[in-house]
């Protein structure tokens, strides 16, 4: 599981997530976080359904690792986390921006959007 999660990988994750407290009702032991996270990594990695994580992993059942994955969002952990290894990586040079990736959207401006004005006093033009 080393290739999932690195322990230089892990320590600069594991700040970013939030402290559990344990319930004073008891209950069953919560799995490690870093047990969790790499269960979480093999599913996004793989591409396997929740309910298909694999036991043998010892990462928990698939609905333990969906409940983490939504609790860390909510949490805000993968833009935190994100954040702290672009800056990790850019202290050692290691950032190529000759081959970044620029993403976006178009979204449809129902009922026409907003107009702009021409310059030239010629008709609106819609944005």
């Amino acid at each position: 599981m080393a290739a999932l999660l690195t322990d230089e990988l892990w320590q600069a994750i594991e700040p970013s997530l939030p402290r559990h407290r344990p319930s004073p009702r008891g209950g069953r032991k919560r799995i490690p976080d870093c047990r969790c996270l790499i269960g979480i990594l093999f599913v996004l990695r793989s591409g396997v359904p929740w309910e298909m994580l694999p036991q043998e992993m010892g990462c928990g059942s698939g609905v333990t690792g969906w409940r983490r994955f939504c609790e860390w969002t909510r949490a805000g952990v993968w833009g935190k986390a994100h954040r702290q290894l672009l800056r990790a990586l850019g202290r050692r040079g290691q950032i190529n921006l000759q081959r970044a990736v620029i993403d976006c959207a178009s979204v449809r401006a129902l009922k026409g959007g907003a107009h702009r004005p021409q310059p030239d006093g010629s008709p609106q033009q819609r944005l």
